[in-house]
């Protein structure tokens, strides 16, 4: 398993995907955490313009060509290799090398394997929040 302190000490921004508008949702209240932690985060949906504050993109291939650090996930199981996919066309138009974070219950093998693959960080089943309070 990759490093966790070190990528969460490490990194700038995080996109957020299926983050939701909607405080009472946990993907809003982890998002809003990781921002008072100091990331700039990137909402990904397609729902919604703007989500705590920061402009929203429909998905990972809308991303800018900025620095992705890590991208979070909080989409069903079937959907996190759709997910992964995307992050690899996002590595590739960048040259950049993005943390796959998925959280609990959202890994599925596919989406591991792609990223392996790839040769993209893959964190399995991990909440985000819980590991950014252990440092």
């Amino acid at each position: 398993m990759s490093d966790i302190p070190s990528i969460l000490r490490e990194a700038d921004v995080i996109a957020v995907v299926g983050l939701s508008g909607r405080p009472q949702r946990t993907s809003h209240q982890i998002a809003k955490n990781l921002q008072q932690a100091g990331y700039r985060i990137i909402p990904v949906n397609p729902n919604y313009d703007e989500v705590l504050g920061e402009p929203a993109v429909a998905s990972l291939q809308d991303l800018p060509d900025e620095s992705v650090d890590i991208i979070n996930v909080f989409r069903a199981p079937e959907h996190t290799a759709g997910v992964v996919r995307d992050a690899i066309e996002y590595a590739g138009r960048t040259s950049r090398t993005p943390v796959i974070w998925t959280q609990l219950g959202v890994s599925s093998p596919e989406a591991e394997s792609l990223a392996k693959d790839a040769n993209l960080p893959y964190i399995r089943n991990r909440c985000i929040a819980v590991e950014l309070a252990k440092i």
